[in-house]
């Protein structure tokens, strides 16, 4: 398996808004399910720090997630863009394999 980590700060005004495109039914699981490979997606809210996230993607392996990476590149970048505005941080945490 393949995971790939995020850790999101978001304003108050934006959290519901970030919780639906982020969360495991959102815009990005439904692009992520694209690829048979996919696994799943989790969204963390932290216990103690209001506005604070994690996201965990799941994947087969890694090379299912580069390929579905290089396959969709374009609609990636596209709802990236489209979500920066919901986050004030985003920082990858890493990229695991298990």
């Amino acid at each position: 398996m393949f995971v790939v980590v995020w850790r999101f700060e978001i304003a108050e005004e934006k959290r519901a808004a970030f919780e639906a495109a982020y969360g495991p039914d959102g815009a990005w699981a439904q692009l992520f399910r694209s690829s048979p490979r996919y696994l799943g997606t989790e969204l963390l809210r932290d216990a103690y720090v209001p506005g604070a996230y994690l996201t965990i993607d799941r994947w087969a392996s890694e090379d299912d997630f580069r390929a579905f990476r290089k396959e969709h590149d374009r609609q990636y970048e596209k709802l990236d863009r489209e979500c920066d505005a919901l986050t004030m941080r985003e920082t990858r945490i890493g990229a695991y394999t298990a």
